[in-house]
This record gives C-alpha cells, structure tokens and sequence, in this order.
C-alpha cells in the first residue's frame, strides 16, 4: 500500500502530527491548561468556516483565529492566576462558554454557506486520506517552526511551569511565555485538524501525554511524572 502517493502522504502528515502532539501536549498536561487547548480547536472550527464564508481557506481561517486566540488566552490566564491564583474556577467557566459558542457559530457558518454534510464531517473528523503534496509541505514548514518555537521555549517554559514566582524573581516574563507557548498550541491544533479534525485533536493532545504520566509513576520515572506530581 505504501506505492500509493495518497498512503506515503498520511503516513508522513500521521508523523508530522505524532511528534507535535506529543511534544506539546506533554507541556499542557504539565500547565494544566488541557481545557484551554480543547478549546482552541473549537475556535479554529468557528474561524475555519467563516473563512470560507469569505472566500479564504478553511486551514488559514483556522490557523489566524486559533492563534489570535492562543495569544488572548494565553496574555489573560496568565496575568489572572498571578494577580489572584484561585481565578483558575473562573478562567474554565470563561473558556467553557467561549467553547461552546465556537462551535455553535462554526455551525452557523456552515448553514450560511448551504454546503454539504460531507464537507461538515471532514472539518470535524479530518481526512488523513486527502492530504496532497502541497499541504504535506505546507505541514512540514509549520511543524518545523513549531519545533524551533519549542526548542527556543523549552527552558523558560519549564522553569514557569514548575515554579513562576521562582521564575518571575529571576526575570522570566511569564506572560510572554505563556503567550508563545499558547500560539504554539493553536498551531500544532491547526496542523493537527488536517488530519485527525476538530473533535480529535484534544484527545491527540492530552491522551498521550497523561498516559505517559501513569506509566512513569508506575515505573519510577519521575522526569516524566513531573506533570503528575503538579
């Protein structure tokens, strides 16, 4: 099967999607923050059809309004919890609404446009099966940036996780790390719904990396169990 184009080109986008979802999900478990990345995904939904409503692509209309909110999401959650830390209750009521009202006007969109169902089901569930040439390239630039996003982030990021007032004293600017960290999430979840859709790309986020936690504190490995023990 793999002298297909079709089936070396989601086998490669599947890899693509493997390594960046493991990566980052793995800081989300670690900041808490796995409700704030479900609903990026379901922002990227509301801005994926009202992107095509106005006659732009779905994938950039995902990307743009998943990453303004990744910035907005990750500028207020951060300035919240340090100003007063049990605002967290009222930072998951806040998302919880704003989740629910993607979707909602993501299927507005759709009605306007008076598309198929099919058309609803592939921004949904994904189609592994339909990456072309051109988006695996356009897949591979985006992870790569990510990546090298990551790698620039991977240190700070850390040190915020575990202990931000520590972080802070030592001239970490947290929002700013939260803010870059966030807009790596709305990419990876944009990149992500190319392949898996909108409603799995939570479960490719957070699943893994909790799985990866339980397996480390039942093996002794506390590197890995780091979110756990947060």
């Amino acid at each position: 099967m793999l002298h297909y184009e079709f089936m070396q080109n989601a086998f490669l986008a599947s890899g693509v999607v493997a390594v960046l979802s493991g990566l980052v999900g793995w800081f989300l478990v670690l900041r808490g923050q796995s409700f704030a990345g479900h609903a990026l995904s379901h922002i990227g939904f509301a801005g994926a059809t009202g992107a095509a409503l106005v006659g732009l692509t779905p994938f950039m209309g995902m990307t743009l309004s998943a990453v303004a909110a990744g910035l907005v999401l990750g500028w207020e959650a951060e300035g919240d919890l340090r100003a007063n830390p049990a605002s967290a209750n009222h930072r998951d009521s806040v998302i919880g609404l704003v989740l629910a009202a993607s979707l909602g006007l993501g299927l507005l969109f759709l009605q306007w446009q008076h598309i198929p169902v099919s058309s609803t089901t592939a921004l949904l569930f994904g189609n592994v099966l339909g990456v072309n040439h051109a988006t695996l390239c356009l897949l591979f630039l985006l992870a790569g940036l990510c990546l090298f996003g990551l790698c620039f982030l991977t240190r700070p990021l850390l040190f915020a996780s575990l202990d931000p007032d520590l972080a802070a004293a030592k001239g970490v600017r947290l929002r700013l790390v939260s803010c870059g960290f966030m807009s790596l999430v709305a990419l990876v979840t944009a990149i992500c719904s190319e392949t898996t859709g909108i409603l799995l790309v939570f479960s490719l986020l957070i699943g893994p990396a909790a799985a990866c936690c339980v397996w480390a504190l039942l093996h002794g490995r506390g590197w890995l169990a780091l979110p756990c023990w947060h």
